[in-house]
């Protein structure tokens, strides 16, 4: 399956949700250009609070992280987003997947709040999933998504 993946993880604790630390997430972006490697591609990076939300990104050897499925169907590569089953909160409605044609992309954005972490204190993070069918040039991401969904909740 011909595929770029590239997730972009934005993770934070409550000192990040006001004032000037706040402004630094909301700056952090959610996406980056591609490292000039074959196909498959997975595409790492996340921004923590722990690191001054500077990206520390890496190249995974697994093609596609569980989190998401693909599937090929009628030349067209089917993309549907798995939930995290331990974050809040619960999305019982979720959006249908998405069918892309070669040389199509997608961002798909959903939030999580996560209890019981950090000494039990609530960490928050936001996962971003760019992904293309096919081979894209490296600045692909940079733009604007032809196809956009939505799955960021209210968390706090």
């Amino acid at each position: 399956m011909d595929a770029v993946v590239q997730w972009v993880r934005t993770s934070w604790t409550k000192r990040s949700r006001g004032g000037i630390e706040a402004t630094r997430r909301n700056a952090a972006p959610v996406a980056f250009a591609l490292p000039a490697q074959a196909m498959p591609l997975t595409h790492e990076v996340n921004l923590a609070e722990a690191d001054g939300f500077e990206p520390r990104a890496a190249l995974v050897s697994a093609p596609y992280r569980s989190e998401v499925r693909l599937r090929l169907a009628d030349g067209q590569l089917r993309v549907e987003l798995l939930a995290s089953a331990w974050g809040m909160p619960r999305r019982h409605r979720r959006p249908p997947a998405v069918r892309l044609a070669h040389g199509q992309w997608l961002r798909w954005q959903i939030n999580y709040r996560f209890t019981g972490m950090n000494g039990g204190a609530w960490l928050y993070r936001l996962d971003t999933l760019n992904l293309a069918h096919g081979v894209v040039p490296v600045d692909t991401f940079l733009g604007d998504p032809p196809r956009f969904i939505d799955e960021r909740a209210h968390i706090w």
